[in-house]
């Protein structure tokens, strides 16, 4: 049985399994100076166009926390929707990490930030007694399903970088957001000012491993020193890269990302009309968020459904990954209209 409460229930890809398992013979330099590293950072900046620093670690969070930390000091903030992962669901990590800057969540329309939502946090203190702040967090695609467009990014930095604050993007879902938009990856990264991006790779069917990418190198300035006492430097480092290798090949993180976003199409086209049934977001990536009776949420859980009902801005959340099945969708969507009649 397939779920969706979180495209990390999904497995490996058969392209990144293929990869770490080619990477599983004989020794290599250990702590990411093995051919696998050096090659995935090739095929990066490849893809983005330019020439980018780009470091590896484990997870999301540590992702975030390490990259927020590398563009903060202590006395710094960093602003960031309230619904932002980095906000909700990072238990303190970007606060830990930086040695306190302070996250100052703004209100947005749709899980996203806007420049006078930005500019009414830049500008609500200014004094020596308040957390001055440094950065702007972008999170795409938004914790709600919602995307930004270059022109979005692009005027967000632009305010952000005239008041001295970088831009931090955290891409958990990067590949579903240019797989939506049908941009390069430079136009909705460095190309619109973002100085540094979090390229999640476990939500697009790797087995581990995120993606830190400097657009900015001088901002890159003793990251690895940075990983290393965070725990994040892994020291078979070819096995977290080698599986990047397998996804840019023939592009297949975007097929990936493509399928997934068609499946929740399918299942948001699917509750569209059901009775009782409201969509919260425009289906933009891969979740489907909506409000449902009790009756058939409790019913789904009886059933054996496993769905997300405290991430976003309430009702049920519904994510569709890699490998969900067109099958899985209508069953889905079967059990939730027998409950709703």
């Amino acid at each position: 049985m397939q779920h969706f409460a979180s495209d990390n229930y999904a497995g490996i890809c058969p392209e990144a399994l293929r990869a770490f398992l080619g990477a599983n013979e004989g020794h290599a330099p250990a702590y990411g100076d093995d051919e696998w590293t050096r090659r995935v950072s090739e095929r990066l900046r490849e893809l983005f166009a330019t020439d980018c620093d780009v470091y590896f670690v484990f997870n999301g969070t540590a992702a975030n926390s390490l990259a927020l930390a590398s563009l903060c000091q202590s006395y710094h903030s960093v602003i960031c929707h309230e619904l932002a992962h980095v906000a909700t669901d990072e238990c303190g990590g970007p606060e830990f990490f930086s040695n306190g800057s302070k996250l100052l969540p703004a209100r947005g329309v749709g899980g996203k930030l806007t420049p006078d939502g930005v500019l009414e946090v830049i500008a609500r203190r200014s004094d020596i007694h308040y957390p001055k702040p440094r950065v702007v967090t972008l999170t795409q695609a938004t914790e709600v399903g919602t995307l930004y467009r270059p022109s979005e990014v692009a005027a967000i930095a632009e305010l952000a970088h005239g008041r001295g604050l970088r831009v931090h993007m955290d891409g958990a879902r990067f590949a579903n957001a240019v797989a939506s938009l049908g941009v390069s990856p430079a136009d909705i990264t460095w190309r619109a000012g973002v100085d540094v991006l979090c390229f999640g790779g476990t939500k697009m069917g790797l087995p581990m491993g995120e993606a830190v990418v400097f657009f900015d190198r001088r901002l890159a300035e003793d990251f690895a020193w940075r990983c290393k006492q965070a725990g994040q430097l892994a020291s078979k480092m070819r096995f977290l890269a080698a599986p990047w290798l397998g996804i840019l090949e023939d592009d297949a993180w975007l097929h990936h990302a493509r399928h997934a976003n068609a499946m929740a199409q399918r299942l948001a086209a699917g509750l569209a009309s059901v009775p009782g049934a409201e969509l919260l977001f425009p289906v933009e990536a891969n979740g489907v968020f909506a409000n449902l009776p009790a009756v058939v949420l409790d019913g789904l859980r009886v059933r054996g459904w496993r769905y997300y009902t405290f991430i976003g801005a309430g009702g049920a959340r519904f994510m569709c990954a890699w490998d969900t099945r067109p099958e899985s969708v209508d069953a889905l969507l079967k059990d939730i209209w027998a409950l709703s009649v």
